[in-house]
């Protein structure tokens, strides 16, 4: 077995987005301003390794802020987002709180709370139960954003406000193609609906289902490195096998790695989610190369160089 060659088509872009690397030098650089600990309100970024790190550092990790015993440290809030009245809770609390939701995410806040203040009624199209969009849907008034999370449900949704107009926002971490079939749906169904201006899915998860769309279909496996409850890491899984890959799986933090599988392949690709750490690519890598002769080919579709600054009041 450890002489059987593979072919690795490394997808790029992969791994951290701009709005991750910013959430988690947020939490770095209030460490060595305020010392440890400080909170963060949810997990960071969707991924276990990078929330082992950053606790071994002195985060602590809290899904409420009512769990915080000493309300005089520093509260962080996610790279998702959240709901416009957990800031308000913080305040009552006074206390100090930065806010690391990705400005990606914060666009879209901005523009769901303008069309409300213009009277649309409006549609999410996202999943359940993400804190994405439990923060965006969090930023409007109660039964003023529906959330719509498939084709389906696109084809059976019923708006009854006849005296308002309807406009809709997306979840920045979607499929762009399964996005884009919903969003098709409705404006059959609703032919004035609005829609944002700029796409809402973010650039990093255009670009890297664009990568992996790129080398699916030359692949006997597919991997992507990135946790169960990261929605972009999943999503690029769905792309993979959609591409022509249909062997493809998320190797994540409990993952055993399928070496019986990958040696009937000649050629695997990989990729990792948005907040996966390129670590972890080249820990899966040197696993491989244990057990096989490896050889490597990146194959990159586009620069990305945008860069997101951390809050002044961190400098």
């Amino acid at each position: 077995m450890k002489n059987k060659e593979i072919k690795i088509l490394l997808s790029a872009p992969r791994g951290f987005c701009a709005g991750v690397e910013r959430a988690i030098e947020i939490v770095e650089k209030a460490l060595s301003k305020h010392g440890a600990p400080v909170y963060v309100r949810h997990e960071i970024v969707h991924n276990k390794f990078v929330v082992d790190d950053l606790k071994k550092k002195g985060a602590v990790f809290v899904e409420e802020l009512d769990e915080i015993d000493d309300k005089s440290r520093p509260v962080i809030f996610s790279a998702h987002g959240v709901p416009k009245k957990i800031p308000i809770e913080a305040r009552k609390y006074k206390m100090t709180y930065i806010d690391a939701t990705c400005p990606l995410v914060s666009k879209v806040h901005r523009e769901a709370e303008n069309l409300n203040k213009m009277d649309y009624h409006l549609i999410l199209i996202g999943h359940q139960n993400h804190p994405e969009v439990i923060g965006t849907m969090g930023q409007l008034p109660k039964g003023s954003i529906d959330l719509i999370q498939n084709e389906n449900e696109a084809k059976n949704y019923k708006f009854e406000k006849k005296n308002k107009n309807l406009a809709f926002v997306t979840q920045t971490t979607l499929s762009v193609d399964d996005t884009k079939e919903i969003i098709q749906i409705l404006k059959e169904r609703f032919p004035n609906i609005r829609e944002p201006q700029k796409e809402d899915i973010c650039y990093a998860t255009t670009n890297r289902q664009m990568a992996v769309k790129n080398i699916a279909k030359d692949c006997d496996m597919f991997f992507v490195i990135g946790s169960r409850n990261s929605s972009n890491s999943v999503r690029l899984v769905e792309v993979a096998k959609k591409s022509g890959c249909l062997n493809s799986q998320l190797i994540h933090s409990q993952s055993k790695i399928p070496y019986d599988l990958i040696k009937n392949s000649k050629t695997i690709g990989i990729s990792s989610g948005a907040s996966a750490p390129e670590i972890l690519v080249e820990n899966f890598i040197n696993d491989l190369k244990k057990k096989f002769t490896v050889s490597i080919d990146e194959v990159e579709i586009i620069k990305e160089d945008v860069v997101f600054k951390v809050p002044k009041k961190l400098n």
